[in-house]
């Protein structure tokens, strides 16, 4: 039996959460494993959006600003945690 896209993408989600758990005590600096969980995270934000909310199918503008929206989030969350680390 062939998996299908959304089987892949549940493996990936489950991939990426395991990944997630074992990151921080693998990982000695704060802002390298805020940054690596932050991409797990946009990584599985976007995996969410295109496959199990099918914006895959949608145009191009909208994929692009959900993804933007996504990717933007991690960011200010990773600044927010850079501030707090180096204050």
């Amino acid at each position: 039996m062939i998996p299908d896209r959304l089987d892949i993408a549940w493996i990936m989600l489950i991939g990426l959460a395991l990944a997630t758990i074992l990151v921080p005590p693998l990982v000695w600096r704060p802002l390298f494993a805020n940054a690596l969980l932050l991409t797990f995270a946009a990584l599985k934000g976007r995996r969410i959006v295109l496959d199990f909310l099918d914006l895959r199918a949608a145009p191009a503008l909208w994929r692009g600003l959900v993804s933007a929206w996504v990717v933007i989030v991690a960011l200010f969350a990773w600044l927010a945690s850079a501030i707090v680390a180096l204050l």
